[in-house]
This record gives C-alpha cells, structure tokens and sequence, in this order.
C-alpha cells in the first residue's frame, strides 16, 4: 500500500471550497480580532480590563496571520478545482483515462463524482498498490472509492475482497471501484449482491459526459416568439333580415365545404341567406 499521508488544519481549509475558506478567514480575523478582547471588556474587575487591551494588541498579528491562511488556502482551493475540471474536460478516451499517472486518475474520478453532487474526500491513504483513494458523502451515506487506473490488466477478485474487508472495517454505506479497463468474472461475481459497485472503463467515461454535461449551464430556448392564434369567432349576425321573406337570419354550415353563412330562420321553407 501507499504511504498514508499527514493531513494538517491547512490541508483542511484547502479541502473546503474556495468561498467556505474566504469567509473562515473573516470569522476568524473577527473573532481574534475583536471577539476575544470585547469578551474581557464585558466582565467585571480591573483585571479583566486590563487583560481586554493586552489579549488586544497580542492577537491582532495573529488574527491577520490567520486571515492571511486562510485566504491563500482558498487560492489554492480556487486553483485545484479549476486544475480539476480542466483535467475532466481533457479526458474524453480510454487513451486519455490512462495518461498522466494514478493521481491524476484519482482527481478525474474525484471530480466527477463532486459534480455528481458528492463530496469529495482525498484521503491519501491509497496509492499506485490500492488502499482508500476517495471518500464520497452524499445524504448521510459514506462511500469508499478505490481507483485502478489499469488499462490492459483486468482488476480481480482479490482487490474486490479487500475493499469488501475495508467496507466492514470502516463501517461504511457501499464501496466503488473504478478502473481504466474492466474486471474479471470472478470479481463481478463476488461483487454482485453487495454493496460494491465495480466501474469499468466505459462506464467511467459515460459517467464523465454526464457529469461534464451536468457542469453546463443549459442554454436558453429558443427565443423567438410564436404568434398566438386565436381560434376562429363566428362573426356576429348582420342586423338585415332575410331578404326574401323578412324572417331573423341564424348562422349555419355548409355540409359541403364546412364554410358558415348566415341564412333564414326558416329554412327549408326560404332558403334565403346574407349577402
């Protein structure tokens, strides 16, 4: 297995998106800044006074340091997502899926898998040997990702049954493993009734379109404007009479040609019609 690496609180801050980080660092320049120092100045006695000027001038570097972090952790978070998405829109073949090494793997798939709505933890624990790459979170549940970026060599039964020994070690919901090629029956037979799911190659690259169509902002219909047609009004009776007998004009249908007329109240006796 890969070397498990040594998360700190700036590896974390990097981790959040770029805006949770901007506003952290406000929070936190706010409550070094002015928080603490107003808090002793609200309680009682000379001490607590004096300890407001002096937590006052010793925290305001700090709160800046702080805020100074915290920002460039967002840089870096702004950087990193838009490396990553340059990376997924690049990766269109099963060619490309096997190119630029493991961690770059590791990111396309991470990626796809946030704009699938998951968040997306890179733990650092995997590696080129296998481990936990990803930890997906999504509506309560924990899913364990492991990715194999092998193009020619089919993934067996013997990783299959590892991450099935890592799900019940970690207490986790389901597991994923995601390859460049695809897997052998004995490995899609072990899987098959658990809660392992096994990604081929293709499968990753349909995930990725969709993903990638996803990320899109929908274009805007169509912006012409059919016109509206009203449906046809029976015109309104002329005033005149029959003119042959006098009698009120009524409209009706011609049976042949399903035009209307307005014609003689008494018809068939007067076959009078308008003009």
């Amino acid at each position: 297995m890969g070397r498990r690496r040594t998360s700190t609180g700036f590896d974390a801050l990097i981790g959040l998106p770029w805006p949770v980080g901007i506003l952290v660092g406000m929070a936190g320049y706010s409550a070094l800044r002015y928080g603490i120092p107003w808090w002793f100045s609200r309680q009682d006695g000379t001490l607590a006074a004096g300890l407001a000027g002096e937590f006052g001038q010793v925290l305001a570097p700090l709160a800046w340091v702080l805020l100074g972090l915290c920002w460039m952790a967002a840089l870096l978070s702004f950087l990193r997502a838009r490396h990553r998405r340059r990376l997924l829109d690049t990766r269109t073949t099963l060619d490309s899926l096997a190119a630029g090494g493991w961690r770059q793997f590791e990111q396309v798939v991470g990626e796809a898998f946030r704009r699938q709505g998951y968040t997306v933890e890179e733990t650092g624990m995997g590696g080129p040997d296998g481990g936990i790459d990803l930890i997906l979170r999504r509506d309560g549940r924990r899913i364990l990702v492991q990715c194999k970026q092998w193009k020619r060599q089919q993934v067996g039964v013997g990783v299959v049954r590892e991450m099935a020994g890592l799900l019940a070690h970690h207490r986790a919901d389901a597991v994923k493993i995601v390859c460049v090629g695809t897997f052998t029956r004995d490995a899609e037979t072990f899987a098959r009734g658990k809660p392992i799911e096994l990604i081929g190659g293709a499968a990753l690259l349909e995930m990725i379109q969709a993903s990638r169509k996803a990320d899109v902002s929908p274009s805007l219909p169509n912006s012409r404007i059919e016109p509206l047609l009203a449906p046809p009004q029976a015109a309104p009776a002329p005033s005149e009479s029959c003119p042959r007998c006098g009698s009120t004009l009524v409209q009706r249908t011609n049976r042949r040609t399903g035009e209307t007329f307005f014609g003689c109240s008494q018809f068939p006796r007067c076959r009078g019609s308008a003009n």
